[in-house]
């Protein structure tokens, strides 16, 4: 087993990469994982971990969205920001490899930005919701899917009134759309890997091991004799 631990050697870094691929013919991409759960269960905190520990070996790909940029924001870093007519032109083109709308804005994941990532010989992380997750999937893109969510829906409304940036319709709209996202994240087959983030830590280490898994299972089928 690939251990993945502070301090990886480039070798090691590259096997990691190596065996978390995607094969097609006459094309090898690094194979992308997504990670799918409710504003709130702390998906972005599990992987932004994974991004300061494994730097060069995981990036993620930058979501394009209508909305409009939060204080200290960055374009091309937080999101791609665009207008609403420019997005839904980019869709008519098919530049899009799923898109979303919630609470009137869009987000999206466009395929250059999926592109851009796997071009840099790491593993795309991908965010997005179930909506995005359906989409992915009808695409057939061969990936990782884990679903974060947390312990109970009362804990996700306690962290996000906690945040107080949201209005309190908002705030409903998410409570609504995590209950929905919640409905079909726990179904079965819709996901790999379920991580119930009710401890960060002991959350963070289940998913470098969901990763740690997929590298060695790779690995073995390459190497079936």
């Amino acid at each position: 087993m690939f251990v993945l631990c502070r301090g990886l050697s480039g070798q090691v870094r590259s096997t990691a990469r190596l065996f978390l691929r995607t094969y097609v013919p006459g094309m090898a991409l690094p194979r992308p994982v997504v990670i799918c759960g409710p504003s709130g269960s702390g998906k972005s905190t599990l992987y932004n971990k994974l991004l300061k520990e494994f730097p060069g070996v995981f990036q993620l790909s930058v979501s394009h969205t209508t909305r409009q940029p939060r204080p200290g924001e960055l374009n091309g870093r937080e999101y791609h920001f665009i207008n609403r007519d420019q997005f839904q032109e980019n869709i008519k083109q098919g530049d899009f490899l799923e898109w979303a709308e919630f609470s009137g804005n869009i987000y999206g994941t466009s395929k250059k930005a999926l592109e851009e990532v796997q071009s840099n010989n790491v593993i795309p992380i991908l965010d997005i919701d179930t909506q995005g997750v359906r989409n992915v999937k009808k695409a057939s893109l061969e990936a990782v899917y884990i679903f974060i969510k947390p312990p109970s829906i009362d804990v996700l409304e306690k962290r996000l009134r906690s945040r107080k940036t949201e209005t309190e319709e908002a705030l409903q709209k998410r409570l609504s759309a995590a209950r929905n996202e919640l409905e079909y994240g726990l179904k079965p087959g819709n996901f790999q890997h379920i991580i119930t983030n009710d401890d960060l830590d002991v959350a963070y280490e289940k998913l470098k091991g969901i990763l740690i898994k997929a590298i060695d299972e790779v690995k073995n089928e390459q190497y079936k004799p």
